[in-house]
């Protein structure tokens, strides 16, 4: 790579399309009885819901997205790490309590875009293998009922979707592709320039990870130091609402309905198709009613919005005859990793770009797979406060102004026990989870700390990511073709409903060791296309 800061676009990359402003998006208002009524009702807006109903738009069918959030505010705060981190301000998640009923502030945000709205915008696609039995060093990863071949043609329109800067080729894992990247790499800021070279003497494949932003000649993302865990103030992160959903809102199909959190599904007497999704909205009571229903609120949310519903039909929760909704969560081992040099100053920019594979399957070094490094946005001394409150303020900035900081990611694997329920008493979200596969993720942070102290980094500090880091969280409803083992068939729709799907990672039968966002979009995508045309 060269030492410029910024990529250029070649002559064949795709024409951009100008952004869309909120002022012209279909909105939806309840009539003076509370009633809303569509085709299809998609609950969620993050990445899953977002791309679905992106995906059916001008298919002749009445959609309507409900989101619990609101618009995050667009103001001079988003670029903040104090406001963002240090004071939470845009934290809007209520609580969670864990097994011992102890509560935690979850890592979900309640927004039109959902969790996409505060991501890194890293979007790999699962290795191929990921679709596989795959056994680790405490268990087996298992098989999904669809191939890596069935759903690369997704992955390539969802990069599309969400203009995926990428370079084909560079990481050793790379799976196979139809298509190119629909932009290239965006290129390792120069303060990152000795770091991969480090990482190539010690013979490993740095790489540049792809990244849905929107940048080039003439867009709007100027690669700021404040985009992976902040919102973007100028729309130029490629989150589910710039890309998928504010464009679907340009017609008259797909309409939005804002500060609604659905609290009960309801069935037909015979407990075969959803009827009705009941909510509250600004405290009065919302009815939905449609033909088609598609859940896509998050794994955990999900999951407790069917158990909350409930009924003489399904008695456990909406769905559940096989007794797994709710089970199998799964939320990635993950760590950060802080290298400190205290003899030069980290002056970068875009930190996000550089990533490492070379652990991520078994190999010479390791008879198990071990998972992927990738770099963190910059981190400011408001983060390292937040997990270290008494270190002292000068400390933690002395340190982040002098750290490149990473982020290790190992699969955690899929067990009954780790779960979601729903606390009708207390009127909260439990989760239980204690992880697993560990060995194979203090391997990983082994070698990746001897390689940044190899790469003249002496000071290396490491935080393992407890339960209240679960951006990640998938498994909880998973796809299958056995109906007694999974909760949903291989299109998501569930096996003992005749019009309910889940389009969001509850769907995973495991959790691979890379980001879950651009699978939850390429799925989205697959099971879009097998269920246009209205049903009767």
């Amino acid at each position: 790579m060269s030492d410029m800061l910024f990529s250029t676009h070649s002559a064949q990359e795709p024409q951009q399309e100008a952004p869309v402003s909120r002022r012209s998006l279909s909105l939806v208002e309840p009539d003076e009885n509370g009633l809303v009524t569509c085709d299809v009702l998609v609950i969620g807006s993050g990445m899953g819901g977002s791309t679905f109903a992106h995906a059916l738009r001008n298919q002749g069918l009445s959609v309507v997205v409900v989101e619990r959030g609101d618009f995050l505010p667009r103001e001079i705060q988003n670029w903040s790490a104090e406001a963002v981190f240090g004071e939470g301000r845009y934290r809007n998640a209520e609580k969670w309590l864990d097994d011992h009923n102890q509560p935690f502030s979850p890592g979900v945000f309640y927004y039109v875009g959902g969790n996409t709205k505060f991501y890194g915008a890293m979007l790999p696609r699962f290795r191929e293998e990921d679709f596989g039995e795959i056994r680790h060093a405490e268990g087996i990863s298992p098989a999904w009922p669809i191939s890596y071949a069935e759903m690369e043609p997704y992955y390539c329109e969802a990069e599309a979707l969400y203009k995926v800067h990428g370079a084909a080729g560079q990481d050793p894992t790379d799976p196979w592709r139809s298509k190119p990247y629909p932009s290239p790499a965006l290129e390792h800021d120069p303060a990152l320039k000795d770091l991969a070279q480090s990482m190539r003497k010690a013979g490993l494949h740095p790489f540049a990870m792809p990244a849905a932003v929107d940048y080039g000649p003439d867009r709007a993302c100027v690669l700021c130091s404040t985009c992976d865990g902040y919102p973007c103030l100028v729309d130029a992160k490629g989150d589910a609402e710039i890309s998928a959903l504010r464009p679907a809102l340009q017609g008259t199909d797909v309409r939005l309905l804002t500060r609604t959190k659905i609290e009960r599904l309801h069935t037909s007497e015979d407990g075969l198709r959803v009827t009705e999704a009941e909510g509250v909205r600004d405290g009065e009571t919302i009815r939905i009613r449609a033909q088609r229903f598609a859940l896509a609120c998050g794994a955990v949310n999900s999951a407790t919005l069917l158990l909350k519903s409930a009924n003489a039909q399904h008695p456990t929760g909406l769905g559940n005859s096989s007794g797994l909704v709710g089970r199998n969560y799964m939320v990635h081992n993950s760590t950060f990793l802080v290298a400190v040099d205290p003899r030069r100053e980290n002056k970068v920019m875009f930190q996000k770009t550089l990533a490492l594979n070379d652990w991520y399957h078994a190999s010479k070094d390791s008879v198990f797979p071990l998972g992927n490094v990738q770099m963190l946005g910059k981190i400011r001394e408001p983060m390292i406060s937040g997990m270290r409150p008494w270190v002292p303020k000068m400390v933690s900035r002395y340190l982040t102004n002098h750290s490149v900081d990473l982020y290790l990611t190992s699969e955690d694997l899929p067990t009954p026990e780790n779960r979601v329920e729903y606390d009708a008493e207390q009127k909260a979200i439990k989760v239980f989870w204690k992880p697993n596969n560990l060995k194979a993720h203090e391997r990983l942070v082994e070698k990746t700390s001897a390689l940044m102290r190899y790469a003249g980094y002496p000071l290396v500090l490491t935080e393992r990511m407890g339960i209240g880091t679960n951006s990640h969280q998938c498994g909880t409803a998973v796809m299958g073709n056995d109906s007694s083992r999974s909760v949903l068939d291989r299109n998501c729709k569930m096996h003992d409903l005749e019009n309910l799907w889940v389009v969001d990672s509850s769907s995973f039968p495991s959790s691979a060791a890379v980001n879950p966002a651009l699978t939850i979009a390429a799925n989205a995508l697959r099971v879009a296309a097998s269920f246009t045309g209205p049903t009767t």
